[in-house]
């Protein structure tokens, strides 16, 4: 298979990546720090096609690394969308660069790379698979996190929206709903028994991938987790500090 790669040195797409290159695929690696990239590249070898590093918040770069990215893979069987940023809360709230960052990156940024990215592989004749890397903090506004949340949650339905366009199509769009992970995005979060490796998570990510089941909670329990969370009345649910406290 030919994969883009779209955040390929976060630590669920390193994962995701040697996998890929195990299983003989030829991958093009896209990501903003060019240092990382260029040693993530020489790391995988031969099966690496192709990278390119742009950061992804200059959105009038996003069509032309698309068709880059195509014109070095020939066709384009599979892309994970897996960059992102985490702020703090308190930072979202007090710091409107730090507000609006969180919106270009988790939201925007992937937006202006998935319209000229499913224009083209609507166009091309083989069937295609989109799968974006979301957050389960998506699913509910918590104290916590709702400014993180809301630009995954708003994510979420876009990809809703783009996948019912194309349910006739031979484009597959998942939305990967991934739960607490440990990486150095994470690394000052408090660590308890939900939190899983970028190696589990990009294992699961792969497996659920040869489904069908396009909202992809990672690992599987959180569907049923958010699920709950989803159906409580609000006034319970802010009475639950566990789920609802800063």
């Amino acid at each position: 298979m030919k994969v883009l790669i779209i955040g390929a040195t976060s630590a669920v797409a390193k994962q995701f990546a040697r996998l890929r290159a195990e299983q003989g695929d030829q991958l093009y690696l896209i990501a903003r720090n060019e240092s990382k990239l260029q040693e993530f590249s020489q790391d995988l070898g031969a099966c690496v096609v192709g990278s390119s590093c742009f950061n992804f918040i200059e959105t009038e770069q996003a069509q032309s690394e698309i068709v880059k990215a195509q014109q070095s893979l020939g066709q384009i069987d599979l892309v994970l969308f897996a960059h992102g940023l985490l702020p703090t809360q308190a930072q979202t709230e007090t710091e409107l660069e730090a507000m609006l960052q969180t919106f270009s990156v988790n939201l925007v940024s992937v937006i202006a790379l998935l319209n000229p990215l499913h224009l083209l592989l609507q166009a091309q004749a083989s069937p295609a698979k989109i799968a974006v890397i979301t957050s389960v903090a998506g699913d509910r506004g918590r104290p916590r996190n709702f400014t993180y949340g809301a630009a995954k949650g708003g994510l979420g339905l876009y990809l809703e929206g783009l996948r019912s366009k194309y349910i006739c199509s031979g484009i597959e769009l998942y939305n990967i709903k991934l739960g607490p992970t440990d990486t150095p995005m994470t690394v000052d979060h408090e660590k308890n028994g939900t939190f899983i490796t970028a190696d589990k998570a990009a294992a699961l990510i792969n497996k659920g991938l040869k489904g069908r089941n396009y909202t992809l909670y990672v690992p599987g329990f959180w569907r049923w987790i958010m699920l709950a969370v989803k159906l409580m009345p609000e006034w319970l649910f802010q009475r639950l500090k566990f789920l609802s406290a800063p």
